[in-house]
């Protein structure tokens, strides 16, 4: 066998060593900066972009599909980015489970899945108890960024966050508004509406 052959391909996506101990971004990530997550990351569009023009900042992708993820890797590792991770898994049991309080600077959540029919709504992942740990998981001033095409979906989110005290609705800076998504590129091109939010932890 040759040498190299054993040898493993680089890639970005980080393997799970437990899925009941919290993460610790520190061994993630070969430098410690402050951490911003995507949950649903998709083919990693937005996320890839995002990561160049921060190198200050880590990012970690969260997504259930490996196809996306390895698209993501892909991206990155084309790009040299150091400071972009994928990870895959569900993304509501991470939040929940594997996120350390208080370790995200920022929160990006676009495109999430709508569940349009009136008796899967229960599935969404932002509900009432959800600004809960997303309150745990962010640090002092984190900031949790929105986007949705479906009108219903914006409008529970809007509500939710509104009711949850421990928020302030923000601007989202137009330099993260310029970094489009895979989806939001699809849905600009059919002439689709999409819709923004933000909210500051209190």
């Amino acid at each position: 066998m040759h040498a190299d052959a054993a040898v493993a391909a680089p890639t970005l996506i980080y393997k799970l060593t437990s899925i009941v101990k919290r993460l610790e971004p520190t061994q993630i990530f070969p430098q410690t900066q402050p951490l911003e997550v995507e949950l649903g990351s998709g083919d990693g569009s937005f996320l890839v972009n995002y990561a160049k023009l921060h190198p200050e900042r880590n990012f970690l992708g969260v997504e259930r599909l490996l196809g996306r993820l390895r698209k993501l890797s892909r991206k990155g590792l084309r790009a040299g980015l150091t400071n972009l991770r994928g990870l895959r898994i569900e993304s509501a049991y991470f939040v929940e489970y594997l996120l350390p309080p208080q370790s995200v600077s920022a929160l990006h959540i676009y495109f999430p899945d709508p569940w349009p029919k009136r008796k899967h709504r229960k599935n969404r992942l932002i509900n009432a108890r959800f600004t809960e740990l997303v309150h745990s998981a962010l640090a002092p001033d984190g900031v949790i960024y929105l986007r949705t095409d479906d009108e219903d979906y914006f409008l529970q989110m809007q509500t939710v966050f509104a009711a949850n005290p421990s928020f302030r609705l923000v601007e989202t800076p137009a330099e993260l508004s310029a970094v489009i998504t895979d989806f939001e590129r699809n849905f600009h091109a059919r002439g689709v509406a999409t819709r923004r939010s933000a909210y500051a932890k209190v």
